[in-house]
């Protein structure tokens, strides 16, 4: 068996690494990995396969900082280009950015099968260019790997599974491969160099709908600084949006760390050992719970529902009172014995299932 799989971005390939090693334990399967460019990142480097024990892309397409519209139709080319040569029986995509829908269209077109991880998650906000990714993906995907009982509800919610003529879907709930990869990765968590004090909070900005809108930027910048007269914050934050705060005459208080972005094995240990979370990541969101810690969710909306509706993570927008109000006053679920994302054995059941298929 011959698998394709497409990568784009950092996150995906901590998710994909998890897989990876799975596959490796199978002699009779061989994965050909493309990493599309989509988002550059300097940490990627030959250490950070290495150090974080992930097979090195086999393709890079250098498709990064364009329009959607532009990366998108020159990922497919160059990826149909490597399908084609390499005639694979499987492509594998993840999550929902532009190299996930650009790997869908390929393998449809194509007629190769394709397995979708992540498959059926939903935030209803169809102003989300990944909200559009994971519809259209989800949609020509053979097989549907769903990380929870709410995604699955949510496709069959949209008639899932689909089925026309030699086309047929699968709905498969094999749990969460980030959890693979947190259970993983805590044995290798790297404490940051810089002072930390002991009770710190750790938060995250990343989201366009965040970072490139002043006032919602500004609301969340106005609560970090009221929280932060208690406790030090930890602002890991790309350069982009550096600036951005640094032109918007934004006020930094003094015990509002802002620093560059860390390695993941860096924030494994941040996350670990934090006494909160807030941030408008999807990730983060679950791994915040996966290290038993909750999180007040920088967003209006999230496509971790269950995580809200356990209690252990709260929907805080971006407006600063409500933040403050929710970090004084919200009664976070502290029992973490729940299990709303499998048993950590996520990648085992992708490679059995692609293999029965």
């Amino acid at each position: 068996m011959k698998i394709l799989t497409i990568l784009g971005a950092r996150p995906q390939f901590i998710k994909a690494g998890s897989l990876s090693r799975e596959i490796a334990k199978h002699s009779e399967i061989q994965e050909i990995i493309i990493h599309t460019g989509q988002h550059y990142d300097e940490n990627m480097s030959d250490i950070f396969f290495d150090e974080m024990k992930i097979p090195k892309p086999d393709y890079f397409l250098g498709v990064g900082g364009k329009s959607h519209g532009e990366m998108t139709g020159q990922m497919m080319a160059k990826i149909e280009e490597i399908t084609i040569n390499q005639n694979p029986d499987y492509i594998l995509v993840y999550g929902d950015t532009n190299s996930t829908l650009a790997g869908a269209l390929v393998a449809t077109k194509l007629h190769i099968k394709l397995a979708h991880v992540e498959a059926g998650l939903r935030s209803f906000n169809m102003k989300m260019p990944e909200e559009i990714n994971r519809i259209l993906t989800d949609r020509i995907s053979n097989i549907l790997f769903c990380p929870t009982k709410t995604a699955v509800k949510n496709l069959q919610n949209e008639a899932f599974p689909f089925f026309a003529g030699e086309f047929k879907q699968e709905i498969c709930n094999v749990g969460d491969i980030m959890q693979d990869g947190a259970i993983f990765y805590s044995n290798f968590a790297k404490k940051p160099s810089f002072k930390i004090d002991e009770s710190y909070l750790l938060c995250t900005i990343h989201r366009a709908e965040n970072t490139d809108d002043i006032s919602r930027l500004s609301g969340i910048i106005t609560a970090l600084n009221q929280l932060s007269q208690n406790r030090q914050i930890i602002l890991p934050i790309h350069p982009r949006t550096k600036k951005i705060l640094e032109s918007s005459n934004i006020k930094i208080a003094p015990n509002l760390l802002i620093i560059p972005p860390v390695g993941y094995l860096e924030m494994v240990w941040l996350i670990a050992n934090s006494k909160l979370i807030l941030s408008d990541s999807g990730g983060l969101q679950k791994e915040a719970y996966f290290f038993h810690k909750n999180c007040i969710v920088l967003r209006d909306e999230t496509e971790w529902v269950e995580l809200v509706k356990s209690k252990f993570n709260v929907i805080g927008g971006t407006n600063s009172q409500n933040i403050l109000n929710l970090y004084e006053n919200f009664n976070f679920n502290k029992d973490f014995s729940v299990n709303l994302y499998g048993d950590g054995n996520t990648a085992k059941a992708i490679v059995e299932k692609l293999l029965a298929y």
